[in-house]
C-alpha cells in the first residue's frame, strides 16, 4: 500500500481526487501543513476495518494476559453463562 503525500491546499482544491485515491486504491493520503505531516485521510471502509482490527488485537492481548495470570475458567462455564444470558434476554422480550 503506497502512502500518498499531498499539501493541505489539495484537500480543499482537489477533494474528489483525494477521496477517489482513498477509495479506489485503498491507500491513505497524508496531508501536510508547511511541509510537515499533519493529517491522514483514508476511506471510511478502511477506517472501520482498522478500528475493528485494533479492537480485536486489544481483546486478544487482554485474553493473553488473563491466561498468563491464571484468570481462566472451564469453557463449559462460559457456555452456561451465555446460554443463561440468552434465555433471560428471551424471557424479557416476551
Amino acid at each position: 500500500m503506497e502512502t500518498i503525500i499531498r499539501p493541505s491546499s489539495d484537500l480543499r482544491n482537489h477533494y474528489s481526487e483525494i477521496s477517489k485515491q482513498c477509495h479506489e486504491e485503498r491507500s491513505p493520503v497524508i496531508i501536510t501543513v508547511n511541509g510537515r505531516g499533519d493529517t491522514a485521510v483514508l476511506g471510511l471502509q478502511d477506517y472501520y476495518q482498522m478500528k475493528s482490527e485494533l479492537e480485536l488485537l486489544r481483546t486478544l492481548a487482554e485474553a493473553e494476559e488473563d491466561s498468563a495470570n491464571g484468570r481462566t475458567a472451564p469453557i463449559q462455564n462460559t457456555f452456561d453463562d451465555i446460554r443463561k444470558s440468552l434465555l433471560e434476554r428471551k424471557s424479557n422480550e416476551v
